[in-house]
């Protein structure tokens, strides 16, 4: 086969999976470390009979790592997924999922084969009925049990080689709760508190802004599919220049309670909610993994944090002297970074000198410090709803960047970044698999869009004109109703006057041959006319 021809055949194969789908957690197959479930279209593997997919022995890169974490072998995600499989689904043209049954990011139709692209809006600029189906939807995703993703909760060698799988249901929303914190977890070296914290798979180097995306895109695609509203994407908070928490109120994320300001107000759905994974130190401490228990209540007091930390929150200026900056690694591609958009935007650097610092959290850190309760804590931080509205914004920034420099792939590190973040290393926890560098690309590759980054035209028919038309489909069988109504009165009215019009020009014909009476003069009768006109 020639080269040309190996290229094509292997940018058609697209992987597939998530997070531990559940046909994959029985000993069977973890004993095998194939994870090749069958199709229920065709009752194939992998949805092969239909050309959707066939099972794939699983390679991973073998370029080096940087010196942040010295260790190899003690921790499942070194060489994610081979610890758990080694053989997976690699789905073809525009299908995903973990049997190759679902469609790639931004298509959609039985065949996969309709390009869409979603628009994510400002929250503020979503209608009434918008903004209520999106806290309902978050709502629906906390108390439905995941139909199709399971959450591990031991490590393989705590498994008997699979013979014992430790595996328990989560909620859809959970799931993502528990992905931020299995991504970022401390590695576990053995022996109560022994572990290795200088170790984050999605945050602090090269990955964090394409992690995050998928990672976006994922709890997109598990929402649409648990609500059937396929039109659905996720809200942005544009926090530039705030002074406050703007989406802090009862009608969105939730106000602060007047009985304790660190809770949720009880007007709010949020109030009644419980965090998981928000206990690292004691995990540690015990040698285990978050199970995605019950913890208490979902924690927020915006605005009360240390002000040395974080002085304020960015300004439209940060913003832009981030977008500056031209490169997006330098140095040892982790906090220490210098001039590096990536470091800057998630907050370790100076926005306006792009020189690291410590002691402070700037740009995407400053949100989690600012907001003072469960989204101030990395591992537990996706508990607070306000988590999705505020990367969805910082992804939109990484997209102006990508639109405004254009940097090739090869801008991309594709070794020496900390481990889990080169280039061809597999996104932890997403079974199988997303590079890293597959999504260092723009989102119209990926079917969506920002409000505020269309073009003028486009922008006003998002933020403008579509709010007005959802309001009038919402409420037009009434404004037909009052249409009919209307026309009815003024029919009736129209049919009065009529009759009235004809009653009296009778009386004036028979008064003029009985009583001779002197007709109107023309003025009278155009002041008649045009009375009647008028009405």
């Amino acid at each position: 086969m020639s080269l040309p021809l190996l290229l094509f055949f292997f940018q058609f194969l697209s992987p597939s999976l998530q997070q531990f789908p559940r046909p994959c957690t029985t000993p069977d197959v973890l004993r095998s470390k194939r994870c090749c479930p069958v199709w229920p279209g065709d009752g194939s593997v992998c949805g092969s009979l239909s050309g959707r997919g066939f099972c794939q022995d699983v390679t991973v890169s073998d370029l080096p790592n940087g010196p942040q974490y010295p260790h190899s072998g003690l921790d499942d995600r070194e060489q994610w997924p081979l610890v758990f499989y080694n053989q997976t689904c690699q789905c073809a043209g525009n299908y995903m999922g973990f049997d190759c049954g679902e469609c790639k990011f931004g298509y959609f139709g039985a065949n996969c084969g309709e390009r869409r692209e979603s628009v994510r809006k400002n929250i503020f600029q979503l209608s009434v009925s918008e903004r209520q189906r999106f806290i309902s939807y978050l709502n629906l995703a906390k108390t439905t049990v995941s139909p199709d993703y399971m959450i591990v909760t031991g490590v393989y060698s705590q498994m008997n080689n699979g013979s014992t799988p430790m595996f328990t249901n989560i909620s859809v929303y959970d799931l993502f709760v528990w992905m931020h914190y299995y991504v970022s977890r401390d590695a576990l070296l053995g022996g109560p508190g022994n572990v290795w914290a200088d170790i984050d798979f999605a945050h602090e180097s090269a990955a964090f802004l394409p992690w995050h995306r998928v990672y976006l895109l994922f709890w997109e695609h598990e929402i649409r599919k648990l609500t059937g509203d396929f039109n659905f994407a996720i809200p942005y908070w544009d926090w530039r220049d705030a002074q406050d928490c703007q989406v802090c109120t009862d009608e969105l994320m939730g106000a602060r309670s007047p009985l304790n300001p660190n809770l949720i107000s009880p007007s709010s759905v949020f109030s009644s909610w419980k965090v998981i994974c928000s206990q690292p130190e004691d995990y540690n401490q015990r040698e285990v993994l978050c199970d995605g228990s019950p913890e208490g209540p979902l924690l927020r007091n915006p605005g009360n944090h240390d002000p040395n930390r974080v002085p304020r929150l960015p300004t439209s200026a940060d913003v832009e002297s981030v977008l500056s900056l031209t490169e997006y690694e330098t140095g040892l591609m982790d906090r220490s970074a210098n001039m590096s958009f990536r470091n800057a935007l998630e907050g370790f650097a100076s926005p306006e000198t792009g020189l690291a610092v410590t002691g402070q959290s700037l740009m995407h850190n400053s949100l989690h410090v600012f907001m003072n309760g469960s989204m101030s804590s990395v591992q537990g931080s996706a508990n607070d709803p306000i988590f999705l509205l505020h990367h969805a914004f910082i992804d939109s920034i990484f997209e102006q960047w990508l639109r405004r420099h254009q940097p090739p792939r090869t801008h991309y590190p594709t070794a020496n970044a900390p481990i889990g973040h080169n280039d061809g290393f597999y996104m932890v926890p997403f079974i199988p698999l997303y590079r890293n560098g597959d999504y260092f690309l723009s989102t119209k590759a990926l079917g969506y869009e920002y409000a505020y980054l269309q073009d003028p035209s486009q922008r006003f028919v998002q933020e403008f004109l579509t709010p007005y038309l959802e309001q009038a489909r919402q409420i037009w069988r009434w404004l037909l109703a009052a249409g009919i109504l209307g026309a009815a009165v003024v029919g009736i009215i129209a049919a009065i006057i009529t009759v009235a019009c004809h009653r009296r020009t009778r009386r004036r014909k028979s008064s003029a041959y009985g009583e001779r009476q002197p007709l109107l003069n023309s003025s009278e009768e155009e002041g008649s006319t045009s009375y009647q006109t008028t009405l």
